[in-house]
């Protein structure tokens, strides 16, 4: 890529990293405050928040390091490119986990809060770190460029993604492996979610219609959050996927960081479809809002009235020295007998 055209994918990076980092900060304050963290879906939802807030706050910078060429060891370079690959599996596995979740509310809707309970979710959640975490480092074990290694003769290399991570770990392991399976449990599971909610919508009762129509809703809304991850992720791993099976045709690099743009922009959005769709988190956001404009109208209103304050007593000063000086200003009041 050419310096102005690296320059504007940089800038790019920086803004979506800080809305990473902001919009999902936003999320876990939001959950927090309104209580829902006592819900093993909300504990999910976190995890998967957690996941983007470091694909802004860690991801980001590093892929700007490894586009950047910057000489390293190679297992540091390898390291890094590790750490990129972490954020992408979780948030897989943390999708796939808030899917079976929702299909169990469903399923078993009678045993659901026995079974599915706070405790397990955050278990829940830390397995699919630890698994993401195992699954994105398994390059580290060996998996790795071995003629990148050998090409250099010392043990610093420019340190560039393709060059240490090899495609037959991004295509048949990542992509193949570990994205469409899971993908495909995901799409099964909320069909069979929608279908089984429909169903009983017939013939309800109006506050048990209320009760599906609220679950109906937070359903739709993951699935929206689905939709989108599968739009941002697919573009990059379909370009990755056609120049693995086919070397002879050359995808332009603005295609390729524009996928790289697009799979990050993910992590961001997730917290504007809460904004909108989830009406616990679109609640505490709208108290959120409320409390800075108060305080904003506030600082206004002081920030205003001091120019005047000060004139008054600089014109008043001497005054009310005096008063001062006799008394107080209640002195001024004639004494009753």
């Amino acid at each position: 890529m050419v310096l102005g055209g690296r320059s504007i994918y940089i800038s790019l990076e920086v803004l979506i990293a800080v809305g990473c980092c902001l919009g999902n900060v936003l999320v876990i304050w939001a959950v927090w405050k309104s209580g829902a963290l006592n819900k093993p879906t909300f504990c999910l939802i976190v995890s998967l928040a957690v996941a983007d807030f470091l694909v802004g706050a860690v991801a980001i910078p590093l892929a700007v390091i490894v586009d950047i060429h910057v000489k390293i060891p190679f297992y540091a370079c390898l390291f890094i490119s590790c750490v990129l690959i972490v954020p992408l599996q979780a948030s897989v596995l943390t999708l796939l986990a808030i899917a079976v979740d929702r299909f169990l509310r469903v399923r078993i809707p009678f045993r659901y809060k026995s079974t599915v309970t706070k405790r397990r979710s955050w278990f829940l959640a830390a397995v699919c770190w630890i698994l993401a975490s195992v699954l994105g480092f398994l390059p580290m074990f060996g998996w790795y460029n071995h003629d990148t290694l050998a090409h250099y003769n010392s043990t610093s290399i420019d340190c560039q993604f393709i060059a240490v991570i090899p495609n037959t770990y991004l295509i048949h392991f990542i992509f193949e492996g570990c994205f469409l399976p899971p993908l495909a449990i995901m799409i099964a599971l909320y069909c069979y979610i929608f279908f089984k909610i429909r169903s009983r919508r017939a013939g309800l009762g109006p506050e048990t219609g209320t009760y599906t129509q609220k679950k109906y809703k937070l359903a739709s809304s993951l699935v929206l959050v689905l939709a989108l991850f599968v739009i941002c992720w697919l573009p990059l791993h379909m370009i990755k996927s056609i120049t693995f099976y086919n070397q002879n045709i050359n995808v332009p690099s603005i295609a390729l960081y524009f996928g790289i743009l697009l799979s990050h922009a993910n992590s961001m959005v997730n917290p504007v479809v809460y904004a909108f769709r989830i009406p616990k988190i679109k609640q505490e956001y709208g108290k959120i809002w409320r409390r800075v404009t108060r305080q904003q109208q506030q600082a206004d209103t002081n920030s205003s009235r001091t120019p005047a304050s000060n004139t008054t007593d600089s014109h008043d000063g001497p005054r009310n020295d005096k008063i001062s000086s006799e008394g107080g200003a209640n002195d001024m009041t004639p004494e009753k007998n």
